[in-house]
């Protein structure tokens, strides 16, 4: 999938060819169509005068059989690759969106793959598909359970990474999880409540591993009780599941979920078994997704900047690109805890 500036998509059998062809170059080049070709796809077997005319037809004609042309001339295809797991999700959609805009501010396309799942085979196909398409960079996004032990990827390719198991092996832009999971905890305690359930993101998630754990050493910090974990896959439904069993608990005051979809489910499924948000059950969520302001009541959330996320992973690719070497190095972006009227002190559970 591109997202702009992509190869045209196939015309439709016996149509009118629209624009030149292969053998147009090499009539104009006075060369074969074999040799335009090897130039095409960056072949070393082709003499310099000979490259260099078949070069000048290609810009002549208007060809472009795909970046590898713009490649030998200026030194870059202009294309970034992105690599993401379920664009339904929050997180995964709005950082795509973020690094196209960041792209396109400094000139260059995006080709996207969403990989069906986090697996090392997956993501071994989407890196071959994406190496075909001839990129400068590539952007991988919660490569869940892949490691660089298990995933090989082209050498010498910039690459940039958000939130995976990669961290530490390429350069990684994310979010502040443990300043946001922590703001969380300390303001439902800071209200009095004695302590702190959790609807957590599902074990393959690094995000989701990140907030049990800073979750539950904030509770022991506190010396205060550490409940199991609730697990969910980060949709309404399993919030709303997740959400039947919290209303079943009178000893629940407040609940952290681990994003603002469950937390959506969650308050659906307190309402109806007749509790109230928030003067039975405190709730905060995580992401600071724009519907969450209108939620009833609206949600208190912890809110990552996906914009700046998108922005300092196409950064960090350009820095690599103009041949700086930053394989540990490390991008946190701070989060902001959002304040609204789902959480209060405690009410009669809490008495």
């Amino acid at each position: 999938m591109s997202t702009e500036g992509g190869p045209r998509a196939g015309r439709a059998r016996g149509r009118t060819r629209i624009g030149p062809s292969i053998g147009d170059v090499a009539r104009e080049a006075g060369v074969s169509a074999q040799t335009v070709s090897r130039v095409s796809t960056g072949a070393d077997n082709v003499r310099p005068d000979t490259r260099q005319r078949v070069l000048d037809a290609m810009e002549k004609l208007g060809y472009s059989p795909n970046h590898a042309a713009r490649a030998l001339r200026y030194g870059s295809f202009g294309a970034i690759g992105i690599i993401a797991h379920q664009l339904a999700r929050t997180g995964e959609s709005r950082t795509v969106e973020a690094v196209v805009e960041a792209a396109r501010q400094k000139g260059y396309t995006t080709s996207l793959v969403d990989v069906r799942s986090p697996s090392s085979t997956d993501l071994d196909d989407a890196v071959k598909q994406l190496d075909h398409q001839s990129i400068d960079g590539l952007v991988i996004i919660r490569a869940e359970t892949a490691t660089p032990d298990s995933l090989a990827l082209p050498r010498r390719l910039p690459v940039a990474v958000s939130d995976s198991r990669f961290v530490g092996h390429h350069p990684a832009v994310g979010a502040d999880q443990r300043g946001g999971t922590l703001a969380a905890v300390e303001h439902l305690l800071g209200l009095g409540h004695r302590t702190v359930h959790h609807l957590a993101g599902p074990e393959e998630s690094a995000p989701a591993e990140v907030r049990v754990q800073v979750w539950r050493e904030a509770l022991r910090d506190a010396s205060r009780d550490v409940p199991e974990p609730l697990r969910g896959d980060w949709t309404s439904r399993s919030g709303y599941e997740l959400g039947v069993r919290v209303a079943d608990d009178p000893a629940v005051t407040a609940v952290f979920a681990a994003n603002d979809e469950m937390a959506a489910g969650l308050m659906r499924a307190l309402y109806e078994r007749g509790l109230r948000v928030p003067d039975d059950v405190s709730v905060v969520g995580f992401d600071g997704i724009p519907l969450a302001e209108y939620f009833w009541p609206p949600l208190t959330t912890v809110r990552q900047d996906f914009h700046r996320i998108g922005e300092e992973l196409v950064a960090l690719l350009a820095r690599q690109l103009e041949g700086e070497v930053m394989t540990d190095h490390r991008t946190v972006v701070p989060t902001e805890l959002v304040v609204r009227a789902s959480t209060t002190t405690p009410g009669r559970r809490g008495s």
